[in-house]
């Protein structure tokens, strides 16, 4: 089953009443019998892409994995093909193939990955660089602020200040599950914003452009949150004290 929209058009933006409605029955359906499941993911799918992460293809249902775009369509890449660009104001622009990015030292974090309408895989590993590594080698310009994250699918758009982007916690990934990212999960490249909603670690990966300012990205233009800390974001939770 694939929630999909043809190029070039994007779905209707998602009143919060609306989507924050959905967290019960997100949550319900991890546990819930196949036939009332697969009735919540029809209900998901309807509510015009409430599942802007493709999280859903995680978790166990009664139809297995499951593949989620806004597109009618993603290009395939691999290592023949697969480029990462990184640019803008940097001193040192660089494109990456993906044997470049495999040579480079790896992070592994295992964490909860947690998507906005109430979705949680816990303790689900990813590997990959650490994009403060990759900002250092292009020499960040000091009049610099944000980052921006394109991608392959020719819709998804993510952005990070320049701090959030520097964090250790935020890599450019390239295993998930002690398995390479595969296809359907953004691969063979995707962004893991850890401690944020699973929304901003965009799939497809191919451009990091470093910018003045944040940009909001597709899902924020459709009004989600540009800060999505899990936790302090989006209406879900009470803010930590610390």
């Amino acid at each position: 089953m694939n929630s999909e929209q043809p190029p070039g058009k994007r779905g209707a933006p998602v009143g919060r009443r609306v989507f924050l409605g959905t967290l019960g029955l997100g949550a319900l359906g991890v546990y819930a019998a196949p036939t009332l499941q697969r009735g919540t993911e029809a209900f998901l799918g309807s509510a015009s892409q409430l599942d802007p992460s493709g999280l859903t293809g995680l978790l166990p249902n009664g139809g297995g994995f499951r593949y989620y775009s806004v597109t009618s369509s993603v290009p395939r890449k691999d290592a023949t093909n697969y480029r990462l660009t990184v640019g803008g104001l940097v001193e040192r622009p660089k494109t990456y193939t993906l044997d470049d990015l495999r040579a480079l030292p790896q992070t592994r974090m295992v964490k909860d990955v947690q998507c906005v309408t109430g979705w949680r895989v816990p303790e689900t590993p990813f590997e990959g660089v650490r994009l403060s590594r990759l900002l250092d080698a292009a020499g960040v310009r000091a009049d610099a602020g944000a980052v921006r994250f394109t991608c392959f699918d020719g819709a998804y758009s993510e952005s990070l200040t320049l701090d959030q982007a520097r964090r250790s916690d935020i890599l450019v990934a390239l295993r998930m599950q002690d398995e390479d990212i595969g296809h359907t999960h953004g691969g063979p490249v995707r962004l893991y914003v850890a401690p944020m909603y699973f929304y901003k670690s965009a799939k497809w990966l191919s451009g990091i452009t470093v910018t003045r300012d944040v940009q909001p990205g597709y899902w924020e233009d459709l009004g989600y949150d540009v800060d999505a800390w899990v936790g302090r974001s989006n209406g879900r939770d009470d803010a930590p004290t610390s």
